[in-house]
């Protein structure tokens, strides 16, 4: 079973701790249809991770196995000491390269197409980074170390950056000078002058000294974060795609076939270009919808927690064609919500549709997906879907497809 299914329940109790400390602390660190789109975005990363799995570790395991110049020994410490530091130096050249090359920054965009910065923000994880990822951890398997090494390192390096992506914790003194501290991340996520292109390290800071690209966090001027050419959307799926699409159409447009390729491993902004300046006066994205529509998505989300973990925790042992339809189905809900979010035409009836069909597979079918569950908790999950229906339909804003921007942050 993956790792991450029995992180889940510490994401969402840390995240909850975290808002209700903002509250006081650092009013409008959080917004219900951005922290939402973040977990919807996070749910889409680990789908896709269950069919991509293969492509990562079984690469790396056949890497070792056919091309390794020594072998490890697995239960020595300093193996585990050595693998962490070559995992996060390795970490250092892909997460740099997910900035400076096109193809790598459209699957890495997705991380920081977030306006706001939160725990939630942390879960908002590309689903196709593993395709371009892959290559950069393959000199750890040239050098010997275990395939259950890499992987057990690799989960630790992703893990520790969760807590990171908060604005709570204040600078750490020496610790902002050794590791990937929140204020040292916070300039990562920013797009002021001095934050684009800095601290790329994913433990270790020491990286970003070493080759030149740390920036210390400034009191005087605060952090805005989000990207210059903002997503402007809560549709994830859109999300994931929307930069590969405009790649792919600068790259039609080249005068020929060997520039059409270049375009993809070519800096976002363009050869030689600079990055489009902020205003003074950025405006974060916002849609019409209602409180009393984003209420209901941060519902439908809640009731999503469980048959997510439940994916995430069996996907490998399914077959390859359930698995695809249990995915569909995790697809289906969070595009649905992101349309109740953007306030989309017909959004109220596509959600409508998708809740009294998802309805309609717990109550009827023999199982669900393997887990056998009594009628009266079917019944009881499919009624706390359905009942919150009533307050879209009461809402008159919850169809004005019109985007409009609710907040200002002057640079």
């Amino acid at each position: 079973m993956s790792p991450i299914a029995y992180a889940i329940p510490i994401f969402m109790l840390s995240i909850l701790a975290e808002y209700l400390l903002a509250r006081r602390r650092a009013p409008g660190a959080y917004d219900i249809a951005d922290g939402v789109t973040s977990l919807h975005f996070g749910v889409l990363s680990q789908i896709a991770g269950a069919f991509t799995y293969l492509l990562t570790i079984g690469i790396y395991s056949w890497t070792f196995e056919h091309f390794r110049l020594t072998t490890l020994p697995q239960n020595e410490w300093w193996v585990w000491v050595l693998a962490l530091l070559f995992y996060d130096f390795c970490y250092y050249w892909v997460h740099r390269a997910g900035h400076e090359v096109n193809l790598l920054w459209g699957a890495h965009q997705v991380h920081h197409s977030s306006e706001y910065y939160n725990l939630t923000t942390a879960l908002r994880q590309t689903a196709t980074g593993a395709f371009t990822a892959w290559p950069f951890y393959l000199a750890m398997a040239i050098a010997g170390i275990p395939p259950f090494v890499f992987a057990v390192v690799a989960l630790i390096d992703l893990l520790y950056q969760y807590w990171v992506h908060t604005q709570l914790v204040p600078k750490l003194s020496v610790l902002d000078r050794i590791l990937v501290t929140p204020s040292n991340h916070r300039v990562h996520h920013g797009q002021n002058d001095y934050c684009l292109d800095r601290n790329y390290g994913g433990i270790f800071i020491f990286w970003d000294r070493l080759f030149g690209t740390f920036t210390e966090e400034r009191d005087d001027e605060p952090v805005v974060y989000g990207i210059r050419s903002p997503l402007a959307s809560y549709d994830p799926v859109w999300g994931n795609l929307n930069v590969y699409r405009d790649i792919a159409r600068r790259s039609r447009a080249a005068p020929n076939l060997w520039k059409a390729i270049g375009v993809w491993f070519e800096p976002p902004a363009g050869r030689g270009k600079q990055p489009p300046p902020m205003p003074p006066n950025f405006q974060r994205y916002d849609s019409t919808a209602s409180m009393a529509a984003r209420r209901y998505a941060l519902w439908q989300y809640v009731l999503l927690i469980a048959p997510a973990t439940h994916f995430i925790a069996i996907a490998r042992q399914l077959e390859w064609l359930e698995r695809a339809q249990y995915a569909l189905i995790l697809v289906a809900w969070v595009w649905s919500l992101s349309g109740v979010l953007e306030a989309r035409a017909q959004s109220r009836l596509v959600e409508t549709l998708r809740v009294v069909a998802t309805a309609a597979l717990l109550l009827f079918g023999a199982s669900w997906f393997d887990l056998a569950m009594d009628l009266i908790w079917r019944t009881l999950f499919t009624l706390l879907m359905l009942a919150p229906l009533w307050s879209l339909y009461r809402d008159d804003q919850a169809a004005t497809p019109t985007p409009s921007s609710r907040s200002s942050i002057s640079a």
